[in-house]
């Protein structure tokens, strides 16, 4: 690649606004100013994103129990890997060998991969699926004790990056952020993360500092990698870098990471790190007032209906979770009038569909009392139904509220979703 070769790939990326939310009543937050939510289109080489979009997780290039194509069918529009995962299997120079990640799962849509931090420390700190992030587990704990008592800690961070245990094997692994980055490329999504390193609400005020410095600076030496290998790797489709900001729920550690960031050369930011519920869109909001406006912001995991209109009110452009399949498996399914667990002994006979106002290929084709059997009988089909209908009610849920914040009726939307889903009626 020649001299321009940086500009010209990074030319097949980028980010335009539409419309801005336009409301005349006062900010959810609180907060004096113009409303934060934004629609728009970020362009990748695989395709646009219409957002806001929420990004279907497919941690080990798979969305549970969901093939790529139904995931199509339903509307996703990009899908979210896993960096730590397909480290650890089957390997990224596998899916490099594949052609990335999208010619491995015949998935021709864009694609993320986070950085695998969350993993790093997550996994690697001794829990199963997520670390404690509240200031209730936090109680009487100080410094950087992020472990939950008893859990030996299994992964160690220093300067240069982090050393952590396979949770599959108990193989000694160790990232830095140059090794994140050719991980991250060698899986070959058109949108990653830096690397950076998470911390919990456990963590002191001084401790959270100093992750953000160190953060920081892996940020820095991110991006310098990421030029490299994009040199590199001139056979490959450009691959934007979104930086991740830090800071837990502390004001100025947010808006100190959004302004040090932000006037670094990412593509992007991702929106991660500690914080509660009820402080989701004030955060969300200072680093949307920090931020360049005409870069893209992702928030990383967010689950329930009213997270998601907090999200992209507060200026979130896109989102992930894993909660639409993660209680599908356990017979949970969503509702326009609220989630219930289809497993319950009222539908064994119920002949009508999950929602008959959904257009899922699960609601179209199967019963309550099909699904219900399924989950009885432990039959791994159950899984895959409820979770096509979970995915669909929370891409069409985003998808609504895209075009009500386009066409003006954005509020009237949002206050008949949700008092629909939470006014205690039952499907």
């Amino acid at each position: 690649m020649g001299p321009m070769s940086w500009e010209i790939a990074r030319s097949t990326f980028g980010f335009a606004i539409q419309n801005r939310l336009e409301e005349t009543t006062p900010r959810p937050d609180g907060r004096n100013g113009p409303w934060l939510g934004r629609t728009g289109t970020i362009a990748t080489p695989h395709g646009e994103i219409r957002t806001p979009a929420f990004i279907p997780v497919a941690t080990a290039a798979t969305v549970k129990a969901v093939l790529p194509e139904s995931m199509k069918e339903l509307g996703a529009q990009a899908l979210l890997a896993n960096a730590y995962h397909l480290y650890l299997r089957p390997g990224h120079d596998l899916l490099d060998e594949a052609g990335g990640l999208g010619q491995f799962m015949n998935w021709d849509g864009p694609t993320f991969t986070d950085s695998g931090g969350f993993q790093v420390m997550s996994l690697g700190s001794g829990f199963k699926k997520v670390i404690n992030m509240s200031t209730a587990a936090a109680a009487g704990t100080v410094g950087d004790d992020d472990v939950a008592a008893g859990k030996e800690r299994l992964a160690a961070v220093d300067n240069d990056g982090v050393t952590f245990i396979s949770h599959l094997n108990g193989d000694k692994h160790r990232f830095t952020p140059e090794i994140s980055m050719k991980v991250q490329h060698g899986i070959g999504a058109d949108v990653m993360f830096a690397f950076d390193e998470l911390t919990t609400l456990r963590n002191s005020r001084g401790y959270q500092e100093e992750a953000l410095e160190r953060t920081r600076l892996w940020a820095m030496r991110c991006i310098a990698e990421h030029k490299v290998l994009t040199e590199a790797r001139s056979h490959r489709p450009y691959q934007a870098l979104f930086g991740v900001i830090q800071g837990a729920q502390y004001q100025d550690l947010r808006r100190k990471a959004c302004q040090d960031l932000g006037a670094m050369d990412f593509d992007g930011f991702g929106i991660g790190g500690a914080l509660e519920k009820e402080n989701l869109g004030t955060i969300v909001g200072w680093c949307a007032e920090e931020l360049p406006e005409n870069k893209p912001r992702h928030l990383l995991g967010i689950s329930e209906p009213n997270d998601i209109f907090v999200a992209l009110e507060a200026g979130a452009d896109t989102f992930d979770c894993v909660s639409p399949t993660r209680v599908a498996r356990t017979g949970a399914v969503y509702h326009p009038e609220g989630r219930f667990n289809i497993t319950g002994a009222r539908f064994k006979r119920d002949f009508t569909p999950v929602d008959a106002d959904c257009d899922c290929y699960t609601c179209a084709h199967y019963t309550r009392a099909y699904i219900h059997h399924l989950f009885k009988a432990k039959e791994r089909l159950a899984a895959t139904l409820a979770s096509i209908h979970n995915e669909r009610f929370t891409v069409r849920l985003v998808d609504r509220a895209r075009e009500a914040m386009n066409n003006g009726t954005y509020v009237d939307y949002r206050d008949q979703t949700l008092g629909r889903y939470y006014g205690g009626n039952h499907p």
